[in-house]
C-alpha cells in the first residue's frame, strides 16, 4: 500500500478519537496511543497493512457502534479489517474482568500478525503506564476499572498467551521487561 493509505488512516483515526483522551489524562488526546502502537510495529519493520491496522486498531472499539468493521474493510481492505477485528472487544457491556477474559481467549486463536498488532497495542499500554507511574506514583491505579493485582494479572496472562502461540514474536522481550518495571 502505498503511503498515502497511511495518512487515510490517521485521518480516519483522528476523527475516530476525536475529543477522547487516555485514560486518567484529560489533556492528552487518545489518538496518542494508536500513533504510538503504529510507531512501534513500523519501528520493527511490519507490513503497512499491519501499521494501518495498529493506527485503526481502537476505532470500531472505541465509536459507540458508528464505526464498523465493514468500514474498515472498505475503507482499507480485508486484511486491515481482519487484523482491526482481531483485537477489538465484542461486547463493551460486560464487566472488565469478563471483556479481559474473552479478550485473554482469542489470543489463542490470532494468527501471527494479529499477535504482533496484540503485542505492540500491550507494549505501548505498559509503556504508558510506566511513564505514568514515574510521574504520578501508586495514585495511577485509581484510574483503571479493575485494582492493580487485577491488571498485573492480566498482563501476565497476556504474556504467557503470547509466548505459546508465538514465542517468536519479535515484541515479547519488551513487553516482558515492561511488566517487570510495572511489578516494581
Amino acid at each position: 500500500m502505498p503511503y498515502t493509505h497511511i495518512q487515510e488512516a490517521v485521518r480516519f483515526a483522528t476523527k475516530a478519537h476525536a475529543g477522547q483522551t487516555r485514560k486518567g489524562k484529560p489533556n492528552i488526546p487518545y489518538i496518542t496511543h494508536p500513533l504510538g502502537v503504529a510507531l512501534i510495529l513500523s519501528q520493527i519493520n511490519a507490513s503497512e497493512d499491519i501499521i494501518i491496522a495498529g493506527i485503526l486498531h481502537d476505532t470500531v472499539e472505541d465509536s459507540d457502534g458508528k464505526i464498523s468493521i465493514d468500514d474498515i474493510k472498505q475503507k482499507f481492505g480485508e486484511t486491515v479489517a481482519v487484523l482491526v477485528d482481531h483485537v477489538t472487544e465484542k461486547d463493551k457491556k460486560l464487566s472488565w474482568e469478563e471483556r479481559k477474559k474473552e479478550a485473554l481467549a482469542h489470543i489463542y486463536k490470532m494468527p501471527n500478525d494479529a499477535l504482533l498488532l496484540k503485542s505492540a497495542d500491550t507494549l505501548h499500554n505498559m509503556d504508558d503506564l510506566i511513564a505514568d507511574l514515574e510521574e504520578c506514583g501508586e495514585e495511577v491505579w485509581t484510574r483503571f476499572n479493575a485494582p492493580k493485582e487485577k491488571l498485573i494479572e492480566h498482563y501476565d496472562n497476556i504474556i504467557e498467551a503470547l509466548s505459546t502461540m508465538w514465542p517468536e514474536d519479535p515484541l515479547l522481550i519488551e513487553i516482558r521487561t515492561s511488566l517487570d518495571k510495572i511489578k516494581k
